[in-house]
């Protein structure tokens, strides 16, 4: 985020910020509902709102071993949309009032941005606008607050073979629509604590996988043509590199970023395990060969299909000042989360 210009936090210690009433924004997606889940588990007198508008990539099922506390000051749900300016301020203002916004409600498909971009610029960069601008009103004279927007690593384009990864330093250069759209949202965010001095931190993760992931990602897909004997899609060679990190590892960075990360700082968030998607496919396949030797060999399904437009060769982040700030390290090797992912996805297809 640019340490030049984050005024006098650098250099300071790790900072603390105790969460009490905790607004996020797409509870019911992916990222989202494991991050939920993690908060009222590791923070016992918290209440959380969230608040998610539903559409195809939020599913409150993805919450229902949560069900007995929702509706409770625990735990409460609002469908409503983050453009929604009125909504938000409503919500920004109730009891107590919140003092702590993450904010992961985002369209984050890329092949969707290609295909229609305007929803990306209306939530992605309106939405984040809104919410900035009900926290700027909402927080004006408190100090006990902050605004924690998560992104994506993809902000920064891509990284050819042999490169090191990305940093916090590193210049932006998306390349997708929906990369377009996450780094405008982070320059308002930047600008927001650069103009009004509101609390915010910024926080980008490479990709992302794990339980209750939408069926149209990459993980997903590949799973779920081995489980139904299926064509597995590969854009062009299968060469293009990604750092993988299981959802749990990225929710618990969020957390620390949001308890101690520095105000008007950025962290980068991966696992430093960079496969090629040919890879991860040929992984999934021998262990789906595993599971179902009667299917075996799973590789027989993989096709290789037109490259995507503007398809990004490489990501990767060097994730050492959120290790050296927070203590924070990830705890799930790619093997044993991808394992796990595939033996539960085969029980659950076997039922």
């Amino acid at each position: 985020m640019g340490d030049s210009r984050t005024g006098p936090e650098v250099g300071m210690g790790r900072e603390h910020h105790r969460p009490r009433r905790i607004l996020v924004t797409g509870g019911a997606g992916f990222i989202g509902s494991h991050l939920v889940r993690l908060l009222l588990q590791s923070l016992p007198e918290a209440q959380v709102i969230n608040l998610d508008l539903l559409t195809y990539a939020g599913d409150l099922g993805r919450l229902d071993d949560l069900s007995h506390l929702a509706g409770t000051p625990r735990l409460t749900h609002v469908q409503g949309d983050i453009c929604d300016g009125e909504r938000v301020r409503a919500l920004l203002g109730e009891g107590e009032g919140v003092d702590t916004v993450m904010h992961l409600a985002a369209e984050s498909h890329v092949d969707r941005s290609i295909a229609g971009p305007a929803v990306f610029i209306q939530t992605n960069i309106t939405g984040t606008f809104t919410l900035l601008e009900a926290c700027r009103e909402a927080w004006t004279g408190r100090g006990d607050v902050r605004f924690h927007h998560v992104s994506t690593d993809e902000v920064r384009g891509e990284l050819l073979p042999g490169e090191p990864p990305f940093t916090e330093a590193s210049p932006y250069a998306p390349n997708s629509p929906y990369a377009a759209s996450k780094a405008s949202s982070d320059h308002l965010v930047r600008a927001y604590h650069r103009t009004y001095g509101l609390p915010t931190v910024i926080s980008s993760c490479s990709n992302n996988y794990g339980p209750h992931q939408h069926d149209e990602k990459f993980i997903p897909t590949v799973i779920r043509a081995c489980l139904e004997g299926k064509p597995i899609p590969i854009y062009g060679d299968g060469m293009n590199v990604r750092d993988w990190i299981h959802v749990e590892d990225h929710c618990r960075a969020l957390l620390a970023i949001v308890q101690g990360g520095r105000t008007g700082s950025d962290y980068l968030v991966g696992a430093r395990d960079e496969r090629g998607n040919l890879e991860v496919v040929e992984t999934i396949c021998r262990l789906m060969d595993e599971e179902r030797p009667q299917a075996a060999p799973h590789r027989r399904l993989i096709r290789f299909v037109d490259d995507r437009p503007g398809h990004d060769l490489r990501y990767a982040v060097d994730p050492s000042r959120a290790e050296a700030e927070l203590g924070w390290t990830p705890r799930i090797p790619f093997p044993e989360g991808i394992r796990r992912l595939i033996r539960h996805a085969v029980r659950g297809a076997d039922r």
